[in-house]
């Protein structure tokens, strides 16, 4: 099929293109870019070298034999081009992820809260109207978050995938009735997802659109078998206190020695999936987009869930390197359980990938061979929820420096460190 894939230079959408397109499917890829103007604005790169999108779609060319499209385009500022570019394009299916994905970005400063919303719900509706004022039939798949649901959902019942059952009592008795399952937003960012999902159910009653909307955890890990086929096609890996992902900071800390950042307790528990599941969860969702008249299908895309100080202690127990506990910049509960409903996926073929030493090796491998890019100053998260809550500013100094003696080996450097006087040095 072609499949138009929204933000796919992002840290989901561009091992999403590479994945779909190594299948034998027809990808375009639109996107503005913003990406790499917001690591601009914040002073701060990717962990890893990201090539300009030019160089990374010559080089996936070269390497498989088969074109990635690319249209430069900004979804929340140009619907009449993204309408009359539609008809041209043709797509079977178009993969939504040109939001603005970071929480702590979103809640920054009154600017980015209001970027973050202009961006994300103009994006979104644009594509909705565009979709149905062009006539295309393609099936639609968003990338939303866990973040939907909150994170005050305490006992053992499970999330439940999207949608909940509840009884309305009325004159004549108890009607039942399926309902999105509440939302409760946690931030910013948070909250344009929860208003995704309502447009979704409304064009799809209303204009018969098929859409699949999938509630992801974190994402973590690098590479995917694709992006991993050559240096210049390689995935972010994002460790700056806005857009790091905690088991992703946890790793690059350790790399460089820098202690643990643990925000408030660490009893948050977070639903986790690794980059290589998150890529075929998608493929699963096109090859089965609800009919034309359904409401949106809800899939929890997690894989297994862990609490923030218990993924401390694990990476600390393999690096040695120490974690220190800062205040938590969010508002949110010092603990809370997650038990995540993911039966779609699992029925209709997802093999989980889950965390283990050996996928954790291959991390500290990348965070290890680039610590080096590495800016210290970014890694403390400086975003708060709201005005005069406690930051990190004043542990800064407390926390020690990172040094050579500190940054813990990778098991690739302990190897060569073993080895003969005549094997070739790592370049």
């Amino acid at each position: 099929m072609h499949v138009l894939i929204l933000g796919g230079d992002g840290f989901c959408g561009w091992p999403t293109a590479l994945y779909l397109s190594d299948r034998g499917h027809d990808v375009t890829i639109l996107d503005n870019l913003s990406r790499r103007a917001i690591d601009l604005e914040l002073e701060v790169e990717s962990l890893t070298p990201i090539r300009p999108l030019g160089e990374r779609l010559r080089v996936w060319r070269r390497v498989s034999g088969r074109e990635i499209g690319f249209v430069r385009l900004d979804l929340a500022a140009e619907p009449e081009r993204l309408t009359a570019l539609l008809p041209t394009l043709r797509p079977d299916a178009v993969v939504h992820f040109a939001e603005q994905r970071a929480a702590p970005y979103s809640m920054r400063s009154t600017t980015t809260k209001r970027y973050t919303v202009d961006n994300n719900v103009r994006a979104t509706h644009n594509l909705l109207s565009a979709l149905v004022q062009s006539g295309s039939h393609a099936a639609l798949v968003h990338l939303g978050t866990m973040g939907v649901y909150g994170y005050g959902w305490s006992g053992s019942a499970p999330i439940p995938e999207g949608y909940l059952t509840v009884r309305v009592p009325t004159p004549d008795g108890e009607v039942e009735r399926e309902i999105l399952h509440p939302a409760s937003p946690g931030s910013v960012y948070h909250l344009t997802k929860t208003l995704d999902q309502l447009m979704f159910a409304f064009y799809a009653a209303n204009d018969g659109m098929r859409i699949t909307d999938l509630h992801q955890g974190i994402v973590w890990g690098t590479q995917t078998a694709q992006t991993a086929r050559d240096e210049r096609l390689i995935n972010r890996f994002d460790y700056d206190g806005d857009y790091g992902t905690v088991l992703n900071r946890f790793l690059m800390q350790a790399a460089i020695g820098h202690p643990l950042t643990v925000h408030g307790s660490g009893g948050q528990t977070r639903a986790f999936i690794h980059v290589r599941d998150m890529v075929r969860c998608i493929e699963i969702a096109l090859e089965n987009p609800p009919a034309a008249g359904d409401k949106p299908k809800v899939f929890n895309q997690v894989t297994e869930s862990h609490r923030v100080r218990d993924l401390a202690k694990l990476v600390s127990s393999l690096t040695g390197v120490p974690t220190a506990y800062l205040p938590n910049p969010r508002q949110e509960a010092d603990e809370n359980e997650l038990n995540v409903r993911n039966d779609q996926f699992l029925a209709l073929g997802l093999n989980p990938t889950t965390l283990d030493e050996g996928l954790l090796e291959e991390c500290r491998e990348i965070a290890g061979r680039y610590r080096s890019r590495v800016d210290p100053s970014k890694i403390i998260a400086r975003s708060v929820w709201r005005a005069g809550m406690e930051t990190a500013e004043d542990l800064l100094e407390e926390l020690p420096e990172p040094s050579p003696v500190q940054a813990t080996p990778t098991a690739a450097e302990t190897s060569a460190s073993s080895a003969s006087v005549q094997t070739a040095p790592r370049r």
